[in-house]
């Protein structure tokens, strides 16, 4: 009984002969590897602009002035992400995580310390991935019929996680057609939306409310004059989670059919650049 539902909910066991069989192409690989990085410009705009509109609120008018400045420096961290990804990816073209980059150029401590950075990223990536996308869900719920879901937050993030994890046990193929459209649709949707509030700025200038949340105010013995450098770090912290699930795309080319090759190298790029710009 309890092999036939694993059988059923996991699928059929495969040999190690018959890996090779379930590489992804690079449309579907993209999908699911530029995943992770691609599901954290959902919030990575949110988390700076909610550490620059504390300022805003107090007072500093100019506080929102500083988000290109911090979109453009997490872009030069993207930038050299890419570079050193770029060369990982001619070094070890079968597939090379910074373990085993770590491990064979530094030694065996440095790429422990890699590894389980990693395995942090991995999970923040998961765990701040599902936050964000069930409060954008029961955000977007209020005042319909919906609303109840916003008293079961904790229950729809495991449950969406346990069909992640269900998915990816599946096998790479599988987990690949089953995340490739959603994958794609957020991509549309994103840049539609960006098209839809560059339109809707130039078309109706003005329109954008500035509103000032009520009953503001700040903790005893902090101040915001003027505005500090700890607060754009923080500002500049926080967008940072665009970065993160990067890496996911160099570890897994071995994935690919045919490995790694110069458009591995270009895609990887293509989607550092794009996931850096995104927070502007």
């Amino acid at each position: 009984m309890a092999y036939t539902l694993k059988r059923l909910l996991v699928g059929k066991a495969k040999k190690t002969a018959q890996a090779i069989h379930e590489r992804l192409t690079k449309k579907t690989g993209l999908a699911v590897f530029a995943s992770d990085a691609l599901s954290s410009t959902a919030y990575a705009s949110e988390e700076i602009l909610l550490v620059l509109a504390v300022a805003y609120a107090f007072g500093q008018a100019n506080g929102f002035n500083y988000i290109v400045p911090i979109t453009f420096a997490i872009a030069i961290v993207l930038v050299i992400v890419a570079i050193s990804y770029r060369q990982t990816i001619f070094a070890y073209p079968s597939g090379g995580g910074a373990y085993i980059v770590a491990k064979e150029n530094l030694g065996t401590t440095p790429g422990l310390v890699a590894a389980a950075a990693l395995l942090v990223d991995y999970v923040l990536t998961v765990s701040v991935s599902i936050s964000a996308g069930v409060a954008a869900i029961t955000s977007a719920a209020q005042g319909t019929s919906w609303a109840w879901l916003d008293h079961h937050k904790v229950f729809l993030c495991l449950a969406l996680i346990a069909l992640i994890a269900l998915a990816n046990l599946r096998g790479v193929r599988e987990s690949g057609a089953l995340f490739a459209g959603p994958t794609y649709s957020f991509v549309i949707s994103f840049l539609f939306m960006i098209g839809y509030g560059i339109l809707h700025y130039f078309l109706h200038p003005g329109a954008v409310a500035h509103v000032t949340p009520e009953n503001l105010k700040l903790a005893e013995g902090y101040s915001l004059q003027p505005l500090s450098l700890f607060l754009l770090l923080g500002a500049f912290s926080n967008g940072c989670v665009a970065l993160t699930g990067i890496e996911t795309q160099r570890g897994n080319d071995a994935d690919l059919d045919g490995g790694a090759t110069d458009d591995d190298v270009y895609r990887d790029q293509r989607d550092g650049l794009f996931v850096s710009g995104a927070p502007a």
